[in-house]
């Protein structure tokens, strides 16, 4: 029995193989993951019903499993207002830098061959989309017994 929270088989083995450096996406329900995700990237389908679990919930867990050294969102044209997820994103990242990517160029990050592994969540708000690259552990961060 594992003493973390996370529990899903294959994110834990995705991110077992990542390092520092690797990249994983957290996907709304409306990416279009089988054509804009990285060729070595393993995706897991979290996506059972519209609005059943959402990127929020998944990098809940996340932030308690692994380092983030940066993130990158995907925002709307200029012109158009921030979207509150975002700014949600910001909040729980803080102090980790977050970046802002047009859709196809946040679409060409996700594509690169450094992710490691593509979420893909049910989440029905807007640019919901999230891109972690994984920092190193902090030194005592090692539990013994």
């Amino acid at each position: 029995m594992l003493l973390t929270e996370l529990l899903h088989p294959g994110i834990l083995q995705a991110l077992a193989g990542a390092g520092h450096g690797a990249r994983v996406l957290l996907a709304d329900g409306h990416y279009p993951a089988s054509t804009a995700t990285g060729p070595r990237a393993k995706t897991v389908h979290l996506n059972l019903a519209p609005g059943l679990l959402d990127v929020t919930t998944v990098l809940d867990v996340l932030l308690r499993a692994l380092p983030v050294e940066s993130a990158h969102v995907m925002v709307p044209p200029e012109g158009e207002p921030e979207p509150p997820a975002i700014a949600e994103y910001r909040a729980m990242l803080a102090p980790v830098p977050v970046e802002t990517l047009g859709r196809f160029e946040f679409y060409d990050a996700a594509r690169a061959p450094d992710l490691a592994l593509a979420i893909v969540t049910a989440d029905t708000r807007t640019y919901a989309n999230l891109l972690l690259t994984i920092g190193v552990r902090a030194e005592g961060t090692l539990r013994t017994r």
